[in-house]
């Protein structure tokens, strides 16, 4: 009986919250993606990477977040002639393997103008 009172309670006090037009607080996340091209697939990773943890510092302070994390999210690879090469990078121009830790999902692939291109994916969550 007691526990069904407290369920009962946190159901009324969500919709207290929700009735104010307040909502409990969460973090909110978005996703970031960045792209990036360089003669090896080791230096468009990195600075595609670099560029990504740059957007994630400007949507933390345009949302004037406390603190951020940022975990690995997959992307598809995005071209930069999209004119040449519109939509998705073809299979065969895939550079296996994708890079993955904690923070990023790095997809690479070969460049039609320039050599690599990789393109990094990553959820910003902030609070």
């Amino acid at each position: 009986m007691l526990r069904l009172l407290k369920m009962g309670g946190a159901v009324l006090g969500v919709a207290g919250f929700m009735m104010m037009g307040l909502q409990p607080a969460e973090a909110s996340c978005q996703l970031v993606k960045a792209t990036a091209s360089s003669t090896s697939k080791a230096q468009a990773a990195k600075d595609s990477q670099a560029l990504a943890v740059e957007s994630a510092h400007e949507l933390k302070r345009a949302r004037g977040w406390r603190s951020m994390s940022m975990s690995a999210r997959r992307v598809k690879g995005d071209p930069f002639w999209k004119a040449v090469r519109p939509g998705d990078p073809p299979p065969d121009a895939l550079l296996k393997p994708d890079i993955v830790t904690g923070r990023f999902f790095t997809t690479c692939f070969t460049g039609v103008v320039v050599p690599v291109v990789c393109t990094t994916g990553s959820a910003v969550c902030g609070n």
